[in-house]
């Protein structure tokens, strides 16, 4: 039973994620863009940023637990013999990533946002939405056994 709920616990928080990134992405970036008015990301960022962070977090704690039920003490987890594990490995990297992005994109580009900063944002928003989805992705392949 604890197996399944870290499993919905874990696919929630994707869901919160990369839903919130493809909807500033695809919906507030463009027009943000178009009209150079930061404003409107700096909007969504503070509305969206306590619940998207509370789900990453989730999802890193679950993500790990898991982790943890496939290769209890994460014996054999190195081995990578089998897609799991690399699949593990994977998203652990692209986890990696997502943060040093989001990271940056918080204290470095965000705090001084301005029309001539904007597009520095936009290749961030583009990149942590991609990183989102690849997570899904293979998180999607964890569960199905496989993507080949």
């Amino acid at each position: 039973m604890l197996f399944k709920i870290l499993v919905i616990v874990h696919t929630l928080g994707a869901t919160v994620w990369t839903g919130g990134h493809l909807v500033l992405a695809v919906m507030v970036l463009p027009k943000a863009l178009k009209s150079c008015n930061p404003a409107l990301i700096h909007n969504f960022e503070e509305s969206f940023e306590p619940l998207g962070l509370t789900a990453l977090v989730l999802q890193g704690i679950t993500g790990l637990w898991l982790t943890w039920i496939y290769f209890p003490g994460l014996q054999d987890f190195w081995k990578f013999d089998g897609f799991l594990s690399t699949y593990i490995a994977i998203k652990l990297g692209l986890l990696l990533l997502t943060l040093g992005l989001a990271i940056h994109a918080r204290f470095f580009i965000i705090p001084r946002l301005y029309q001539e900063t904007l597009n520095s944002l936009a290749y961030h928003i583009v990149g942590v939405t991609t990183l989102a989805v690849l997570l899904v992705i293979l998180g999607a392949g964890i569960r199905l056994g496989g993507l080949t």
